[in-house]
């Protein structure tokens, strides 16, 4: 299999059909105090689903072993509906997505007046004033802060949210950009339905939040992360009905079909490849992946797209170990694990998401 190579001009000089100037100044994530291991949750779902039992060996074979969630496990065996449901996120949602961005702003060492503009992005729970409107009053941000909540992107949602605050920082040179997401997966966590689906859905996914500041105007900071070189996304015709939700008398309902592995193997590939050409670069200039890890399945089918060995998505399947599927935050958890390891040079990020969609970034990271 194809090793992704270091190619020698690591100083990020690259051609790009559009340059945008554009720095990750800060990293930040969160996840709630609760927690569980992958056995209680086949065994609440056992509970929950008791004649569907014989497929717990799907929990077994996730790659999971410890997810977070805003709520204990006992909530989960009463009964909620939407008003109850929605509640909880938008109070459990404002907290977490504090504890990022506030941990975001210290590690840029910027203070609220700071903040140009705010971004919030979310799939799992609704909020009208939107999040960043709440948030931005928590955070004690400048009246004059721009505002742009974003919904409906699911596990996609990290890495676009990521790319609306470059094209904002890139048309705000000199001011900070706060682009943060929550997923609070577990709260729509139904029995009711009693399908396969939702005894799946109870095997993959958790509660957590990311947080990054954006720069324009400034790219190349010595104590910058690094560099947003581009950004992309691809939606594929005819396929509305692979991912999303449904809504249900008790909340949503989870729309996830058996085939993304399939998909994912047979088409990622051109898409990276076109992403990647429009910015004259090709796959194996660069030096490394950051991948959501929607599941085992779908990172052994980016390793089969993309052509490149199990090792290279090590650090997707360790935040798949240890937090299960987040939703929109989880690749920034990825991402946050490469930049510890001291990763340099060209990084393709990529995450699927309701579309059915692929959305790219095209990083340049500048190690400590």
């Amino acid at each position: 299999m194809m090793m992704l190579r270091r190619v020698a001009d690591t100083g990020l000089q690259h051609k790009l059909v559009v340059p945008l100037d554009v720095e990750l100044a800060a990293l930040a994530t969160a996840v709630p105090r609760h927690s569980y291991t992958q056995d209680e949750a086949l065994a609440l779902a056992a509970r929950s689903f008791p004649e569907l039992e014989h497929l717990g060996s799907v929990f077994a074979n996730s790659g999971i072993e410890t997810r977070y969630s805003c709520v204990p496990l006992e909530w989960f065996g009463e009964p909620h509906g939407w008003v109850d449901r929605n509640a909880t996120y938008e109070r459990c949602a404002l907290e977490l997505l504090e504890r990022a961005a506030r941990m975001a702003m210290t590690n840029a060492r910027l203070g609220p007046r700071d903040i140009g503009a705010i971004i919030t992005v979310s799939t799992t729970g609704l909020s009208v004033p939107s999040l960043d409107a709440k948030l931005m009053h928590r955070l004690e941000l400048n009246p004059e802060t721009e505002r742009l909540p974003i919904f409906g992107l699911g596990c996609a949602g990290g890495i676009t949210g990521l790319a609306h605050a470059t094209r904002l920082a890139a048309a705000m040179p000199g001011r900070n950009v706060l682009m943060a997401c929550v997923e609070l997966c577990g709260l729509n966590f139904r029995t009711a339905g009693q399908n396969k689906v939702d005894f799946v859905s109870c095997a993959l996914f958790g509660d957590g939040a990311a947080a990054a500041i954006l720069r324009g105007g400034g790219a190349g900071s010595s104590d910058a992360l690094g560099q947003i070189l581009a950004i992309g996304e691809h939606t594929w015709p005819g396929t509305e009905d692979v991912m999303g939700w449904s809504i249900e008398e008790d909340g949503f309902g989870v729309v996830m079909s058996t085939k993304i592995p399939l998909f994912a193997r047979r088409e990622l590939r051109a898409a990276a490849e076109s992403f990647l050409a429009a910015h004259d670069m090709a796959l194996n200039e660069l030096d490394g992946i950051i991948a959501h890890p929607g599941g085992r399945k779908v990172l052994e089918a980016i390793c089969d797209a993309l052509n490149i060995d199990a090792e290279q998505l090590d650090h997707a399947r360790t935040v798949l170990r240890d937090y299960g599927n987040m939703s929109s935050p989880t690749v920034l958890f990825v991402l946050e694990r490469t930049i510890a390891a001291q990763a340099s040079g060209r990084h393709l990020m990529a995450a699927f998401g309701p579309g059915f969609t692929v959305s790219f970034a095209l990083l340049g990271l500048s190690p400590a």
